[in-house]
């Protein structure tokens, strides 16, 4: 099971400002264990999805040249107080994680 990740919407007019952390390894596949010296797998989210009251905002592909834990921020017109906004993330094992919160 993925790790909580943390979400953070407020208001700032009419845009929304939505801030995520996503807690994940983001392991490349290229890089070695120190103490073995085998490659560790590959282990990335390839695919984040944000929606507001169910309407997709934003579509991101990612890969492995993204860090550890990765931190999303983007700015939405339209919205209001109050409105959920949902951001969820798949990764290249099946692993799926989501968060929701009321933008404030």
């Amino acid at each position: 099971m993925a790790e909580p990740m943390r979400i953070r919407a407020t208001m700032a007019g009419d845009v929304a400002d939505v801030k995520v952390l996503m807690n994940h390894p983001m392991e490349t596949g290229l890089r070695k264990d120190a103490k073995t010296g085998q490659l560790v797998p590959a282990h990335f989210i390839t695919e984040v999805i944000a929606t507001i009251n169910g309407a997709p905002v934003l579509a991101a592909e990612m890969s492995g040249g993204v860090s550890k834990n990765p931190y999303l921020g983007f700015k939405v017109k339209g919205p209001k107080a109050g409105d959920k906004v949902a951001v969820s993330w798949a990764d290249n094992k099946g692993d799926k994680n989501s968060v929701e919160a009321t933008i404030g």
